[in-house]
């Protein structure tokens, strides 16, 4: 027998409220939770080509920083678009502010785009894991960008950021685990929520800034990981391979 699961689209806030109550319904572990938070507020970014470019742009850096390069980077191409940055000499793209191993990441996604070896857009309307890996195989990709692309730029309904620090701590407050999940364990853990991972997602991060707050501490997100009033903002370490220098408050790693 083949399960057909129905892909859930949050595209805008109602589409999100009515996630969220069929969350809380679904898992009455979240009935507190909700209570805590409210309705958490739906933030989109912008889709395609470009969507991803800002994420790329912004990993590792400061707010400040990511928005000054970005500024500069789509006010020197009109349009700024996939072929502009394939097309663009690197050492111009350099001066502008990028990294050698942005620079070599965008001008992949482009090639491969060019070649129609990829689309992202249609990644919306497919299964989240699948997204998720074909994301993922492109250089320079790691797991939390691909599923902040996702959720945030393509509103997929499922797509769970298993690799954000503030969605762990928040988790392992609210479900009063003994240690802050990996992102290996934050797989499980997310099974009762599909397939409405990206509503959680968004309950999750409402609740650690609620709890933060509450407790006096700027709900500001690890640095690995951030979000910014509901938009998140990547900043990775290399290959996700290390977790960012600063912790996560009451974290013991």
């Amino acid at each position: 027998m083949v399960l057909i699961v129905m892909l859930i689209h949050l595209n805008s806030q109602d589409d999100l409220e009515d996630a969220v109550h069929a969350l809380v319904k679904q898992d009455p572990r979240l009935k507190p939770i909700f209570a805590i938070t409210g309705m958490p507020a739906l933030r989109r970014r912008e889709p395609g080509f470009v969507g991803l470019a800002h994420i790329v742009c912004g990993q590792q850096l400061s707010t400040a920083s990511a928005s000054a390069i970005w500024a500069r980077l789509t006010a020197a191409f009109d349009p700024f678009d996939a072929e502009a940055l394939r097309r663009a000499r690197a050492d111009r793209l350099g001066r502008l502010g990028l990294s050698a191993a942005k620079i070599k990441t965008l001008k992949g996604i482009a090639r491969e785009l060019a070649a129609e070896r990829l689309n992202i857009d249609v990644l919306a309307n497919e299964d989240a894991d699948a997204a998720h890996n074909t994301l993922t195989s492109l250089h320079g990709i790691g797991p939390w960008t691909a599923d902040v692309y996702l959720l945030f730029c393509l509103g997929h309904g499922d797509a769970w950021p298993a690799g954000d620090l503030a969605v762990q701590e928040a988790i392992r407050i609210g479900l009063k685990l003994r240690k802050r999940p990996s992102a290996q364990e934050m797989a499980p853990l997310a099974e009762p929520w599909r397939p409405l991972r990206g509503a959680a997602a968004h309950l999750w991060w409402s609740y650690y800034r609620a709890i933060k707050k509450r407790e006096g501490v700027i709900a500001e997100t690890p640095k690995a990981n951030a979000v910014s009033n509901n938009v998140a903002v990547a900043k990775e370490p290399p290959a996700e391979a290390k977790i960012a220098a600063r912790k996560v408050p009451g974290s013991k790693k």
